[in-house]
Parts: structure tokens; sequence; C-alpha cells
């Protein structure tokens, strides 16, 4: 009778659920208050255009719209992997995407460290400004410059006559595409993407400094045993995360550098996808191709993450 009469009293004193969730919004309401114009603006410009991934699975005809178009299912991606250019294009993009990210990721992280090891303030506020700069330039702008300077009477030639070398039209052709396509690409961001690192370095505790001192560590001793795992959290992030960009490129950029003796050659998915979805008006065909490099990027991510957690679990990002 006693343990009876105990239940029910815990029942009518037990809060329901949904309304302790609104008893705690509401006492959380100013948080809330701030959070709501943001996450409206996530729902209307990220969430709600999502529908729109169904014309990769439809025959898409504009004047139907979305929801009564055909469907077609699978036809659009079939109809790209039976592409005859389809294979070449795959291994364009992964060459670019897999290049950019050996040579580009490192590159902030080497110019933090360099910078952190300045003494002079002044000095290391000078390089951090001039080395911001390029990330605000166009990029219509960059792809102008390097046409310039890689034509007949551009700089770089001028730079090749100093050491004897012919001139040639470094436009012309892939030879020099890789060049163009990472050079400004590390220009462009290095400084921009050390931020990042010099805000970690910056957390680091002055007295180990002081230590490694003491015990007669020299310079790159200090780099690796004290700089390095400061930020390693912070790298280790930055890669897994760059590594869905694989299959991402600047198409624009790639766009700009493309020429009549280049054009075939210079085709990754992206640069295919803006041909076929937006000059060819094939929308429906483009964002199958798109959606088809999200789903391997969102793989790629959680594939690096998966590795990153099987080496050392407190790296990874879940």
């Amino acid at each position: 009778m006693t343990q009876a009469v105990n239940t029910v009293l815990l029942g009518r004193n037990r809060v329901n659920p949904v309304a302790r969730f609104f008893k705690l919004l509401w006492k959380q309401r100013t948080l809330v208050g701030l959070c709501v114009l943001p996450m409206a603006l996530l729902f209307v410009f990220s969430y709600g255009p999502m529908y729109g991934v169904l014309i990769a699975f439809k025959k898409y005809d504009a004047g139907l719209g979305v929801w009564d178009s055909r469907w077609v299912g699978f036809n659009n991606l079939v109809e790209f992997f039976t592409n005859v250019n389809c294979l070449k294009i795959i291994l364009q993009t992964l060459k670019v995407g897999i290049f950019s990210l050996i040579f580009t990721y490192p590159m902030p992280i080497i110019l933090a460290l360099s910078l952190n090891e300045v003494a002079s303030k002044g000095f290391k506020r000078t390089v951090q400004s001039i080395s911001y700069i390029p990330h605000f330039i166009s990029i219509v702008v960059i792809c102008t410059m390097l046409n310039e300077f890689g034509s007949l009477s551009g700089l770089f030639n001028s730079i090749r006559k100093l050491f004897g070398a012919a001139p040639v039209n470094m436009n012309n052709g892939t030879k020099y595409f890789m060049f163009y396509y990472i050079g400004s690409a590390i220009w462009q961001g290095a400084g921009w993407g050390s931020i990042i690192y010099l805000s970690a370095l910056s957390n680091v505790d002055t007295s180990l400094y002081d230590v490694a001192n003491i015990d007669g560590a020299n310079r790159f001793q200090k780099i690796r045993h004290v700089a390095l795992p400061a930020i390693l959290p912070t790298t280790t992030m930055v890669l897994i995360l760059n590594s869905g960009n694989i299959l991402s490129q600047d198409y624009t950029k790639i766009l700009l550098l493309q020429n009549n003796t280049n054009r075939t050659d210079l085709d990754v998915i992206s640069t295919y996808v803006y041909t076929m979805g937006i000059a060819d008006g094939r929308f429906d065909y483009g964002t199958a191709v798109n959606l088809l490099v999200s789903v391997v990027s969102l793989i790629l991510v959680l594939t690096t993450n998966t590795i990153v957690r099987a080496i050392d679990p407190e790296q990874s990002i879940w």
C-alpha cells in the first residue's frame, strides 16, 4: 500500500519532458533570442533550398517546376559515368585536388611557426599585413596577372632571360598550369590561413619555452616539442576539413586560366558542372554530378576523421 502511494506521488511530481524543455527555453530566453536570427538565416538560405537537390533525379523542366518534372532516377549519374571523358575529368580533378592539399596545407603552418619565432613585433606585424593582402585580391585580377606574367613579354619570361633561357608562352598548354594554380593559391591563402595557427600559438604557456631554454633546446627543438604540439589539434582539424575539398576546386580560377590550347585538358568536375549545368542549361545533370561530389567529399571527411581517431582519439573532431 505504501509503495503504491509513493508511486502515485512520484508520478504527480514528475515533470513532463516537454514542459521541462520549454521551461529551460524560457529560462535561457536571452540566448534563445540571440539564436533566432542566425537559425532563421540558416534554414532560409541553407536548408530551404535543399529541396532543389531533387532535380538530380529528374528530367528537369523549368516550366513544370521541381515537383512536377519527370522522375528519371539515377539516369543523370549513369550518363556521367558513361561519358567518354569521365575518367579523364576525374583523374584531372584528383591530380589538382591532391597536389593542392599537399602544397597549400603546410604553408600557413610554416608561416605561422616562422612568425612566432620573430622577436621584433614591428617586423612581425609588417610581414603579417603583407601576407594578408593577397587574400583580398579578386580571382579575376590574379588570373589576369598570371596570364600577363606568362606571356612572351611577361615577368616570368623576363626572369627566364636573366638565366639565359629562351622565352616561351607559358599560357599555352598545361605544362605550367599546376605552377600557376598552386603557386597563386599559396600566395593568396598562406597569410590568411596562418591567422588561426598564430592564435593557437599565442596561447602557449611561456614557461614551456623557459624550461626548454634551461634544458638547452635550440630553436628547432622548441618548435618541435613546444610549438607543434600546441597547434596539433588545430592542424588536425584543418586537415580533416580540407580533405573534403579534394574534389572541389576553385573552378573560377581554372576557367579564367583556360584557353583554346588547354581547355579540354584542364577540365575538372567543377568546371564540367559549370559548363553542362549553367552554360548548357542542363540543371538536372549538373546537379546530379555536383551531388555526387558532395557525397564523396563527405565520405573523405568521415574517412580522414576515422583514420585520425585510430591514430590519436583526442585529435579527431568526433
